[in-house]
């Protein structure tokens, strides 16, 4: 048992991400509950006070902010780091923004989904494509065709043809 101990150990100074290749799916899953744990939620008056307080603005096929209505624009439960990416593409694009889609439902259903405060649709226009285009990595295409791009931070940006579907794993360094 102590051999085994002192290769682990040795295994992980020497080689850690081969000692960890093991048990990686559990090492994720575990660093994805703990993430989802310690999200912080905020209230649609809060993510839109501040949307409004960078020239951000919303709009909805329905007019409405009930999270129930899949034809309103809600942003109740939206993550407060998924609110400051917001704030952060704004702020370092310059370019015009519209939110088309927050957490209301009848977006696709995941972890990191609308529903759970993870993501963001903005209504296209050219400056932001050429802003995402041209700053974030081509990474590829997503499972339904979207051609996706990585930001420096992490945050991935799916082009799904009349708008942008962004994934926030962080404010993008807000």
């Amino acid at each position: 048992m102590k051999i085994r101990s002192a290769l682990t150990a040795l295994a992980l100074t020497v080689a850690p991400g081969f000692a960890v290749l093991a048990g990686a799916g559990d090492a994720l899953a575990a660093q994805d509950s703990a993430q989802i744990a310690a999200v912080t939620k905020i209230s649609h008056s809060t993510a839109t006070s501040m949307f409004s307080s960078v020239g951000i603005t919303w709009s909805s096929s329905g007019g409405c902010s009930n999270r129930n209505n899949a034809t309103c624009t809600s942003f109740e439960q939206l993550n407060l780091a998924t609110a400051q990416g917001a704030q952060t593409l704004k702020r370092s694009s310059g370019c015009g923004l519209n939110i088309t889609g927050g957490t209301e439902t009848g977006h696709a259903s995941g972890t990191y989904s609308h529903w759970n405060g993870y993501k963001l649709d903005y209504g296209k226009n050219t400056c932001i494509t050429n802003y995402i285009k041209g700053n974030f990595a081509y990474i590829g295409v997503r499972g339904d065709g979207a051609p996706q791009y990585q930001s420096g931070a992490g945050n991935i940006y799916a082009d799904e043809g009349n708008h942008w579907d962004v994934l926030y794993y962080n404010c993008g360094g807000c």
